[in-house]
């Protein structure tokens, strides 16, 4: 008698996706003298730690996982290099800003290299304005040898599915990069990033401001900010106002650096595009026009959001993980939601599905106070 064999076919693994972005590391908490760091915004190492943990063992211990970076996970703009905060980054320079995020915050890439080292779990690295530095060879290299296994790097986007996930920056002048033109050469002894002209703005103005008052990027909406400034503190809107004019006219109508790359074209869209479009829902509505994208998730304007319009076409922005000041009635005061989008895989294999989502984290009977 003949034994018929019979083949078992093994069940697919479960699977979901994870999207976080803007979480702005630093070079640390604390300096090196052990005083407090006022320039970091990242101060839940534990609670990623306990996030990563979560996603990949217990009952998502044999899921398929991949954690999707959108853009900002590391604030490359508020790391020094040798006391000086540059707007000129080489890729040697690069490479050492990163490595003093990587030691400021090792228990965070620790566990990036712990989730990465288990079955079916994939790190996925989509880069936004303010880690633009991720486009050098040499820092997607060290990553990758950080946390041991290989990475998958996304200049601008990641389409999947019917998902289409950007940071969200290419859709604001201000922080928009020449995809054609990452880095700039000409007249140059070495090769240098082609940084937006808001990454300059930052170094140049913002950052001066942020060393006294650390909060001052931090506050939603902006046009409130600058009212509340008007009002409350002239002297610094007067010389906020001042120092922005004499930016743009060295920048725009007198410039003959080669390491800047801007036009008066680029001044007249950051000027109609702050007036009309505070937000990025049109971007996202022009982009599910497309048949082939039911799901469109940004990162850039940090506060978290979600749209739906007809025929079942939805946008997600995620939000951050730092603290933002509302001034805004409803929720005034600091907010810390540490938001992410989790898309969940049906097993029916009907169209996967997105949720914002809010971690948080294990409970504590006691924490340290983040102070500002």
């Amino acid at each position: 008698m003949n034994v018929e064999e019979i083949e078992v076919k093994k069940e697919a693994p479960k699977k979901i996706k994870l999207v976080i972005s803007n979480l702005h590391l630093g070079k640390g908490r604390f300096l090196e003298n052990g005083g407090m760091n006022p320039l970091e915004e990242f101060y839940f190492n534990e609670k990623f730690v306990e996030y990563m943990n979560y996603y990949s063992s217990g009952i998502y211990k044999d899921y398929e996982v991949e954690l999707i970076i959108n853009g900002d996970f590391i604030n490359f703009l508020q790391v020094d290099y040798k006391g000086h905060f540059l707007s000129v980054l080489t890729e040697s320079v690069s490479l050492e800003l990163l490595k003093k995020v990587v030691k400021g915050h090792k228990n965070v890439f620790d566990a990036l290299a712990t989730f990465a080292a288990k079955e079916n779990k994939q790190i996925t690295y989509i880069i936004g304005n303010q880690d633009q530095a991720m486009l050098w060879p040499s820092c997607k290299l060290y990553l990758n040898q950080v946390i041991g296994f290989p990475i998958r790097f996304k200049n601008i986007m990641h389409y999947f599915d019917g998902f289409h996930i950007e940071h969200g920056h290419m859709y604001d002048a201000i922080n928009r990069v020449d995809p054609k033109k990452f880095f700039l050469k000409k007249n140059l002894p070495e090769p240098i990033l082609n940084l937006p002209i808001g990454s300059h703005f930052f170094i140049e103005l913002v950052l001066k401001v942020k060393m006294k008052y650390p909060f001052i990027d931090k506050v939603r909406p902006f046009k409130k900010l600058v009212t509340w400034t008007m009002f409350n503190h002239t002297k610094l809107f007067i010389s906020s106002i001042i120092a922005s004019v004499k930016f743009i006219v060295s920048n725009f109508f007198f410039k003959n650096n080669p390491r800047k790359n801007f036009s008066l074209k680029t001044l007249s869209k950051m000027l109609i595009q702050s007036a009309l479009f505070p937000d990025l829902s049109l971007s996202a509505r022009r982009l599910l026009n497309n048949d082939r994208i039911h799901t469109v998730i940004f990162g850039q304007s940090q506060g978290y959001k979600y749209r739906q319009w007809e025929m079942d076409k939805e946008f997600f922005n995620v939000g951050t993980w730092t603290e933002i000041t509302s001034l805004d009635i409803s929720s005034l005061g600091k907010v810390s939601k540490l938001t992410y989008v989790l898309i969940e895989y049906p097993t029916d294999e009907s169209r996967p599905r997105a949720r914002l989502k809010e971690w948080r984290g294990y409970y504590r009977i006691e924490e340290d106070v983040v102070i500002s």
